[in-house]
């Protein structure tokens, strides 16, 4: 199963016209630790996927590629 969480972030910042900075700034995060995340760089903590599916709305599974949202 591919993992599509940096994918799925991009797209998720894009439709709620977020900027990196400002979902960094939301969950206790750098702009550029967002950035690495998006160019999967670096992966988040099971901690800070928490945290971005809560202030998307979405479920793990949704944020992790495994359902749709």
């Amino acid at each position: 199963m591919e993992n599509r969480f940096a994918e799925n972030l991009r797209n998720l910042r894009g439709e709620r016209k977020i900027s990196q900075a400002g979902l960094g700034k939301a969950i206790g995060v750098t702009q550029q630790c967002v950035s690495e995340w998006e160019q999967k760089s670096t992966e988040p903590t099971l901690t800070f996927l928490w945290l971005i599916a809560d202030f998307f709305g979405v479920s793990m599974d949704v944020l992790c590629g495994r359902s749709e949202y």
